[in-house]
């Protein structure tokens, strides 16, 4: 059970009741109090969303503590879409560890990954500067400048499912406060959790999502965030767990 200010359904009611909040079944502002006293009674931090708290020990509490406004910007309305989407991110975050890209490829892994923007004497002259490569393989796509410009680097992937290209970071920046695009870092100190749910709200993944708890329906997402279903076992796995956590 996921519940946070703005529900109005029967679980708030029953979660009214618990509290002994009048029972309308609308999370006001009151509810919100009500489950702020409870969790700071019960040494949880005091966010005011029902459920996640059971993710304690299981997922990094910065991202927790991420959850409630990222929840409540982009569409995580339900436990499906939750588990769903904590599922994909941890993945390709190395469970929550990683918020920027890493391009410090080897020549050999340039020729691989990039074979596109490399012949063998570049890679060699390429391999191991990470800025050099993100400015040759994003230059000139994604909203990008010529490599030239350096914007292949400047807007590296970051975040928990990684945001890249200028274009995109244009798009993320509207939806927060700071300057985003004079900014970039912020994507991966800040609004990795948040990115991420940008991701899985521009590309229309909550439909899927809503779908249900079934290997098939993690399969579809996985597709739509990887390109393909490279660590679909992970993502199962740990969709399991956060599901069964949160229901």
């Amino acid at each position: 059970m996921l519940l946070k200010k703005g529900d109005n359904n029967e679980d708030v009611k029953k979660l009214q009741i618990k509290l002994g909040v009048d029972p309308i079944g609308n999370f006001g502002p009151k509810t919100e109090e009500a489950v702020k006293t409870w969790q700071r009674a019960n040494g949880l931090d005091d966010d005011g969303v029902v459920g996640i708290d059971k993710l304690k020990g299981h997922i990094p509490d910065s991202v927790i503590a991420a959850i409630p406004d990222t929840a409540a910007k982009f569409n995580i309305t339900n436990v499906l879409r939750l588990a769903h989407f904590l599922a994909q991110a941890g993945h390709e975050s190395g469970q929550f560890k990683a918020t920027s890209e890493n391009l410090n490829y080897s020549s050999k892994g340039l020729l691989g990954i990039f074979p596109r923007y490399f012949t063998p004497a570049l890679a060699e002259s390429y391999a191991r500067q990470p800025q050099k490569i993100a400015n040759r393989v994003y230059g000139g796509r994604m909203g990008n400048g010529a490599e030239a410009t350096g914007d292949g680097f400047k807007f590296r992937g970051r975040g928990y499912i990684q945001l890249t290209g200028k274009d995109n970071y244009t798009q993320f920046d509207t939806t927060v406060p700071e300057n985003i695009l004079a900014n970039p870092d912020l994507i991966s100190t800040k609004y990795a959790l948040m990115s991420a749910a940008w991701f899985f709200d521009k590309n229309k993944l909550w439909a899927i999502c809503d779908k249900g708890a079934d290997q098939g329906t993690i399969t579809a997402v996985t597709k739509r965030v990887n390109g393909g279903t490279i660590g679909l076992p992970d993502r199962i796995k740990h969709f399991n767990e956060y599901y069964d956590l949160l229901k």
